[in-house]
């Protein structure tokens, strides 16, 4: 059975009626809506938010005041846990068309949509710190992600921007240092991604034979093998870094890897205190 969460800091009727007409078209899955009206503490979302996470649930929410849906999205994306906003993107949509913002309370629309904001500063940061670039940012970075030629570094990038995350990736290429600003960094930020040396060699073939053959050193078996023990020799130096295999792994999974190695850091430094 899927759990699907229905919060509201009003009636609820909007968010339960939304989360009712979308499961209509789904009849043969067999789901329970639970519905939470009149929701006005962080107290009363955490313990929502654990119960949506031991159920493996959904949540939906029609939040009208800014730090609920604020707070809600900032507690579940270090679960990864997914979240439906109902009014931020509508009253997005309507604030650009009317060229205006909802007149009950100014500014109502930028802070229902900080995370929408956010993930707008979270792609730009990627982008703009994607494959090495700009590494005197990196101290910027809640995660660096280090590794060879096609290990996966820029979609991850991307992916875990949408998450809200601020991300950056550093190349690994051999012979060559890691920059400076990556060992400055928190250890607990750095991420090695490691792979299979014969997995790696096909994937970049692929990408010779897309550059019509200009690049076979690059793709050959013996090249990335030297590439990987370099690669792994830097990371292994380093053991506090994180290592995270990517080898046949969709990108939701080795970004969900790298998440629940953040939760688990998070937890272990709460012990300590």
């Amino acid at each position: 059975m899927y759990h699907i969460y229905a919060l509201s800091d009003s009636t609820g009727r909007t968010v339960d009626q939304a989360a009712r007409v979308v499961l209509a078209q789904f009849p043969k899955v067999y789901t329970e809506v639970h519905l939470f009206t009149e929701v006005t503490s962080f107290e009363e979302i955490g313990d929502i938010i654990k119960m949506a996470q031991e159920n493996s649930g959904l949540i939906m929410h029609s939040f009208i005041k800014p730090e609920l849906s604020e707070y809600i999205w900032y507690e579940t994306r270090l679960i990864d846990l997914e979240v439906i906003n109902l009014l931020g993107p509508v009253l997005n949509r309507f604030s650009h068309f009317l060229h205006s913002t909802p007149e009950e309370k100014p500014g109502l629309f930028s802070r229902l949509n900080k995370d929408y904001f956010r993930r707008i500063e979270t792609t730009e940061f990627a982008i703009k710190h994607d494959d090495g670039a700009h590494v005197e940012g990196l101290i910027d970075a809640e995660i660096v992600l280090l590794g060879v030629s096609r290990t996966f570094k820029t979609p991850l990038s991307i992916y875990l921007a949408y998450k809200g995350w601020l991300v950056a990736n550093v190349p690994i290429v051999l012979d060559m240092p890691i920059p400076q600003a990556v060992y400055d960094l928190p250890p607990d930020r750095v991420f090695c991604l490691t792979t299979n040396a014969s997995i790696l060699s096909r994937l970049r073939n692929v990408r010779n034979e897309y550059l019509q053959g200009t690049a076979p050193i690059y793709a050959s078996y013996e090249y990335v093998q030297k590439e990987i023990r370099y690669s792994n020799m830097l990371c292994n130096a380093q053991p506090k870094w994180a290592k995270v295999k990517v080898t046949a792994k969709p990108i939701e999974e080795i970004a969900n890897n790298i998440i629940c190695l953040i939760r688990k850091c998070m937890t272990d430094k709460g012990k300590m205190k």
